[in-house]
């Protein structure tokens, strides 16, 4: 990794490993341009990309043409209102209604390592391994700032973005528009990838041309969505898993976000993500400053799977903290779709101690709990344990628990009220609402408003009281309902813009305080499924509820769409009961094991009430997980096929870091008559090393195994799933 800026030709250099990110300055008015971001360059003068020698060429060489060269010039961080018709970055309105900047480098600071962004998630890194260039720009009219941060780091090639405004001005001015990054670049008839999807079936991948135009992905749910993901990839058209390039942009943020791709009339692109300008407003009084969530962009000449993997890296190595970043999870069973609410004392001691002697680590308690919680019409907000349903109090069961030699977790949704609750009769003006409108209702409740500190300090006070209590080791944080009818009676008219920001400020602010008053708990993030699953999230707990969908064969979808940006280890995935649930559809046990490996891996079914069958399975599924656990949650992932695209099977393989070893995930999605064996072709291993496969006595070099592949039988029926360890001769 390095930054550089060569004066003579006015460019900066960003070096990952494998890829070169290049600015360039150019006029007497110091326009910053994006020149360059792909494979890693030698020279450091990639200016000429730029195309300033050719018409329009610059406003000092040709005045009479400056709304040419504004609306043509790729524009590091594009600016409205002065002649770049294409999507600004930023938008600004001044006391007089006016909406005009021009942003022109002021200023420039290369240093080692990399600040926190005040509030909010971020990649972080020490000065060892990691750099960062800040770019001052300024609008010297209105005395407006945008500092632009890039970081990138050693052994992973990413490029962190980020943006910090002050106002240097007089007056107040509203920011109307703040994105995180932007890059313009010439198209090369990409196709676009989003991940789309709804409650239970998040995240599908997504593959289109990309036409003329605007085209984008976003949410206006105060959440980052079911439906869509803060994500977006270009990609040439002959890209696929091992070969072509591929650009991908994810937005660290898990609030209301937008990514985009506008292609224009000279057949170029610009590729910005950031916070949804729909309804978003900030007053930026004098003095004062605004700081944009962090966008991850990522180039990969290594296809989809080499994009995966640095992004994997990047969220394992400079995102993810705590004790359990690097650490293996606890086998949890959740007594959600056990019993919903209908448990007690006794009927938990009894799933923990059948689960305890199978060899599960942690019995975790769902919704339900506390007050008249007797279903979910009813008491979030209230607190507080109900003793008529936990006989003897909580910190009784949780002893009880820990006595068979588990752990014990709880479930919270912190955010939410409901109108049938002692906090809703005693403060109705806690939710959010607009003043003389009847708010609407999801799940039969409302959301509290998290831009108020004094509702956080109450929520976090009541949490922290129930975790003091006993002694609690996991905390599943739910959301289970999007944010409407957006008003709060903290700010004034003019500020009511800022309430969706101001509330995912609160939610970050909330989750922080949490982990560092209780840093050995490890949280769960959870909304209503896989709603809020964002690198946001992932700064403040390691792992996330993946879906509510927990049917093995549709996991594969879920599965493969969420692995294309986030590690393995940070998917909340769990063996559930047949009929599933979500879908009706029974799969083998084994099968619904081997796909919950590729994640946090736990239960979720009454473990007395299964069939002798399966429950016997479930001492080998932990002995599975134990012996490949730490190859899963820190290995390399590669993609070998795709029941999403095939129609009939999926396989994906994880490899460790040193090559010296693999595990190959093979499910059958539907069986085939008279047919002979599949070949696979094995993804990432050494060439030149020797490789034992399960169930042959000879051992083959790793290109025999990636260029001929080896052989899986066909298995009998459907939804069946096979393990196939590698390891090193």
């Amino acid at each position: 990794m390095n930054i550089t800026y060569n004066e003579k030709t006015g460019c900066f250099k960003l070096d990952t490993e494998h890829t070169s990110y290049v600015i360039g300055i150019v006029d007497t008015e110091r326009f910053v341009g994006h020149a360059y971001f792909g494979g890693r360059l030698l020279e450091d003068d990639a200016g000429y990309l730029l195309r300033t020698g050719e018409a329009p060429f610059t406003p000092e060489t040709n005045s009479r043409d400056r709304l040419s060269f504004l609306d043509c010039f790729p524009m590091e961080y594009p600016t409205g209102g002065i002649g770049d018709f294409r999507e600004s970055a930023i938008e600004v309105k001044d006391e007089g209604g006016h909406r005009a900047l021009q942003l022109t480098l002021a200023d420039y600071h290369i240093y080692n390592g990399k600040k926190a962004l005040k509030g909010l998630p971020a990649t972080w890194g020490s000065e060892e391994d990691c750099r960062t260039l800040e770019l001052v720009l300024e609008d010297k009219s209105l005395g407006i700032q945008a500092v632009l941060s890039y970081s990138v780091f050693a052994g992973i090639d990413a490029v962190a973005r980020s943006v910090r405004i002050v106002n240097n001005g007089t007056g107040p001015v509203m920011l109307e528009k703040v994105m995180s990054a932007s890059i313009d670049m010439d198209d090369r008839d990409y196709d676009k990838i989003v991940l789309h999807g709804s409650w239970a079936r998040e995240r599908h991948i997504d593959r289109t041309p990309l036409s003329y135009g605007v085209q984008s992905t976003a949410s206006l749910r105060g959440e980052s969505g079911h439906q869509q993901q803060p994500f977006m990839a270009l990609l040439e058209k002959n890209a696929d898993q091992d070969r072509g390039e591929v650009y991908g942009m994810n937005l660290l943020y898990s609030g209301n976000c937008i990514t985009l791709a506008d292609k224009g009339q000279f057949d170029n692109v610009r590729f910005m993500s950031g916070i949804n300008p729909a309804g978003f407003g900030w007053k930026l009084e004098p003095g004062a400053e605004f700081q944009s969530p962090e966008a991850v962009l990522v180039y990969s000449a290594e296809g989809l799977g080499g994009m995966s993997r640095a992004f994997h890296d990047l969220y394992r190595e400079h995102l993810i903290r705590g004790e359990y970043r690097c650490n293996k999870r606890p086998i949890l069973i959740n007594n959600w779709e056990a019993t919903y609410f209908d448990f007690n004392t006794e009927k938990l001691l009894a799933i923990a101690r059948e689960a305890s002697g199978l060899g599960i680590e942690m019995l975790v308690m769902d919704d339900g709990w506390f007050g008249n919680r007797c279903d979910d019409n009813r008491a979030l907000g209230d607190w507080e344990v109900n003793e008529e349903k936990i006989k003897g109090g909580l910190k009784y069961l949780v002893d009880e628990v820990n006595k068979l030699g588990m752990k014990f977790g709880i479930w919270f949704e912190p955010e939410m009220i409901s109108p049938d609750s002692d906090l809703y009769r005693a403060h109705p003006d806690w939710a959010i609402s607009i003043p003389g409108r009847e708010p609407g209702l999801a799940r039969n409740q409302l959301v509290l408003d998290m831009s108020r500190e004094e509702i956080q300090d109450y929520v976090y006070e009541k949490m922290a009281a129930v975790l003091r209590s006993a002694n609690i080791e996991y905390v599943k944080w739910d959301m289970n309902r999007p944010l409407s009818d957006i008003g709060s009676i903290a700010l004034s008219p003019e500020r009511q813009g800022e309430l969706f920001h101001r509330y995912v400020l609160g939610l970050y602010r909330l989750q922080e305080r949490l982990i560092t008053d209780f840093p050995h708990l490890l949280l769960e993030n959870c909304s209503g499924g896989g709603a809020r699953f964002d690198a946001g999230m992932l700064y403040y707990s390691p792992q996330i509820w993946c879906s509510d969908d927990t049917d093995a064969i549709e996991r594969l979808m879920i599965q493969e769409g969420t692995a294309l940006i986030y590690p393995l280890a940070a998917m909340g995935a769990h063996v559930s009961d047949c009929p599933n649930h979500a879908t009706g559809r029974v799969t083998p046990f084994e099968t619904r094991g081997h796909v919950a490996l590729a994640g946090t891996f736990g239960y979720e079914l009454d473990v007395t009430k299964i069939s002798e069958e399966d429950r016997k399975l479930i001492p080998a599924q932990v002995e599975m997980y134990h012996k490949y656990n730490e190859l899963v949650r820190m290995g390399d992932y590669y993609r070998v096929a795709s029941y999403r695209e095939n129609h009939m099977y999926d396989c994906y393989m994880v490899v460790k870091k040193d090559k010296s070893e693999a595990l190959v995930t093979f499910v059958q999605v539907l069986g085939r008559p008279n047919v002979h064996s599949r070949r696979i072709l094995l993804k990432g291993l050494d060439p030149d090393k020797r490789y034992r496969v399960d169930g042959c006595e000879r051992a083959r070099l790793g290109s025999t195994l990636m260029q001929a592949g080896i052989l899986v039988e066909n298995m009998w029926g459907d939804f069946r799933s096979r393990l196939i360890h590698v390891t090193e001769a």
